[in-house]
């Protein structure tokens, strides 16, 4: 694919299987987005091929949309059943076609019958009979209250408008799904709903994603898009980094040698160029040099921000006092009676779906939102607050350096250039004006605003949004480091992990206090719900039985689960195991294919192909069984959660 200047990626060549469930990851600019773009026909490259087989489908989500529907939500959502219609209509015109027919044993009688039974069995899929149904569960998942079914589109932010573009692609239920940053507008349980969705998707799935745990739980095969070229890893994201490094340090080490040779070579050359007795070497050397193919390294882009939150001025024993806050935007009472004490020194997560009250009392807490109740702040307490709407909060029309010195006091005046430069603004960067840089780089110039003034309380909402891995685990260590309270509103939980000692889950109008950091949390929760099922069912049953202590029977069941977990796991690793080295086979198979010249040892006859067909099916079948047990392992998971 070629832009301006070098090529964005040149010769490349990968294959996505029926049931594959891929990471494309690359830095910024690497071309991701570009390539998910030919891949659906949006962009066409400028030399090769996309192949996509008859009769694949595929979907596409991308980062930002806008979808301006007049349509209810529920209306909107079910525009995706327009395939449906129409599959229904080319349905009845072929019945009716054959119907008129008369020769039953010719060709294009079997092609219409085989087109036909095509069409039924896609009609199958989309499950037509339930499309209503369907779309409902697909939007609650996503976090829509089913009293939201029948509101327009018009009253939702273009946030909440996105859930519906992903509902609408998941129901169509495409061969191919390739989703950009799925989880941007995704609460916690929103994501997790999806992970369960996507884990058990019957086609393939290629996605660009920043949430670390998002694609470990999903992908079995990492992408990665570095200097034009591609590297194709069969391992989730967190083991393809490990991978990566070792690569990149195999590619230094060979790039040392080769440049140590070429040095010798010159050297050569050099002091034996006017010697007639050696005139010959000198000129086999020459071209020897004229034929290396020079070693790249890949660049590993390792720049990100660098900084540390000052030391948090001395405050009180009680950071923060909440006495009965309320808040309501009319019939709808976000939080009702809320009753807080946060003591100086701790790290707290607000967490919970969209909508709860996680930004509004984020607000109330640092004074830009007027309520019921009393909000009391420790002695000597200053706050510093990163909005989730920061970016726009702005100047849109100073440069990235008046934004800072145009509010800097004192020694830091002189500190400003500096902390720029920590936050990647270098050189004509921060002449800049902030309506020209990218959603990523006013975040960084928000946080970096927030390090002119000390502060002990620390009101976060959202702070991730549009950062890459590398900035948010810097940023992860920096409040890990910092000595004052923390309050975070983020839906990442590998960012919270190990962050917070308490999190606090919103369920309007009320909130649950629970000790622990995010997965402590999302361990209590699955366990109370499954006590709550577990209390239900033993109510329902009239049996006289001795009395059984609830943890007791929650313990035995997920212990006979865990079991089960056990021994599907194993056999999926071992599915994968063989499928791998199959793979590397059929690879080698297939340069033979392609380069017969370059394999003389090789004799590529009738029983070759025989050989190689027959690989061909095995990995069929492998692949087969390994999506029924990943099914098989879904179904399980349903069983466990209801």
């Amino acid at each position: 694919m070629h832009f301006t200047g070098d090529d964005l990626f040149t010769d490349i060549t990968f294959l996505i299987r029926e049931k594959d469930r891929i990471g494309l990851v690359g830095k910024n600019g690497a071309g991701k987005t570009t390539l998910l773009k030919l891949i659906c026909g949006i962009e066409q490259p400028s030399k090769g091929e996309v192949v996509i087989p008859q009769g694949v489908t595929i979907g596409y989500l991308p980062q930002e949309k806008n979808v301006n529907s007049t349509k209810t939500v529920i209306d909107e959502a079910l525009s995706a059943f327009d395939e449906y219609h129409q599959l229904e209509r080319d349905s009845e015109r072929l019945q009716q076609e054959l119907a008129d027919r008369t020769d039953y044993e010719s060709a294009q009688y079997q092609k219409l019958i085989v087109k036909l039974t095509n069409i039924t069995d896609r009609l199958t899929l989309l499950g037509g009979n339930s499309i209503e149904g369907e779309a409902e569960r697909i939007l609650v998942g996503l976090g829509f209250d089913h009293d939201d079914m029948l509101r327009p589109m018009r009253e939702f932010s273009n946030g909440w408008q996105m859930r519906v573009e992903l509902a609408k692609i998941l129901l169509k239920k495409p061969n191919l799904l390739l989703l950009d940053e799925p989880t941007n507008h995704l609460d916690i349980e929103s994501i997790q709903w999806l992970e369960g969705f996507l884990k058990s998707y019957y086609g393939a799935i290629l996605m660009v994603s920043h949430d670390r745990a998002f694609l470990d739980n999903i992908t079995i095969r990492t992408v990665e898009i570095s200097n034009g070229k591609i590297y194709d890893y069969k391992v989730p994201y967190s083991d393809y980094v490990g991978l990566r490094e070792e690569r990149v340090d195999m590619q230094r080490s060979a790039y040392e040698n080769q440049q140590r040779e070429i040095k010798n070579i010159e050297a050569f050359i050099e002091r034996f160029r006017y010697k007639a007795t050696k005139a010959k070497q000198v000129q086999s050397r020459v071209k020897q040099l004229e034929r290396m193919e020079e070693i790249e390294v890949d660049d590993i882009d390792k720049t990100a921000i660098h900084f540390k939150f000052p030391p948090a001025p001395h405050s009180g024993t009680v950071t923060l006092e909440l006495e009965n806050v309320s808040k309501a935007y009319g019939d709808n009472q976000i939080l009702n009676n809320v009753n807080l004490l946060i003591p100086r020194g701790e790290k707290i997560a607000f967490v919970g779906r969209n909508g709860e009250g996680k930004s509004t009392l984020s607000k109330i807490i640092v004074g830009v939102l007027d309520h019921g109740g009393t909000v009391k702040l420790g002695h000597e307490v200053k706050i510093g607050y990163y909005a989730q709407n920061q970016q726009d909060m702005l100047d849109m029309n100073k440069t990235v350096f008046e934004t800072l010195d145009d509010v800097a006091v004192g020694d830091m005046r002189l500190k400003v250039k500096a902390l720029l430069g920590a936050f990647l603004f270098r050189g004509d960067d921060i002449d800049k004006k902030v309506k020209v840089l990218s959603g990523g780089e006013k975040a960084r110039l928000s946080l970096a605003k927030m390090l002119l003034f000390p502060t002990n309380l620390l009101v976060l909402d959202e702070p991730t949004n549009h950062l890459d891995m590398l900035s948010k685990d810097i940023l992860k260590n920096a409040l890990i480091q910092y000595d004052g309270t923390l309050i975070i509103v983020s839906h990442d939980r590998d960012f919270l992990q190990g962050l917070t000692n308490k999190v606090y889950e919103f369920r309007k109008p009320n909130i649950k206090e629970y000790i622990g950091d995010i997965y402590d949390f999302l361990e209590q929760k699955n366990l109370s719900h499954l006590k709550e099922l577990e209390v239900a069912k033993q109510k329902a049953k009239v049996v006289e039985t001795a009395p059984q202590s609830q943890n007791k029977i929650n313990y035995e069941r997920k212990k006979q689960f865990d079991a089960r977990f056990r021994k599907i796991d194993k056999e999926i690793q071992r599915l994968e195991d063989a499928i791998g080295k199959l793979e590397k086979e059929l690879a080698d198979l297939d340069n033979v294919m392609a380069h017969p010249d370059e394999h003389p040892e090789v004799n590529v006859d009738n029983d070759w192909y025989w050989a190689y067909g027959k690989k061909k099916e095995e990995m069929q079948a492998l692949l087969d069984d390994w999506g029924e047990k990943q099914m098989e392992r879904e179904e399980l998971e349903k069983e466990f959660n209801s």
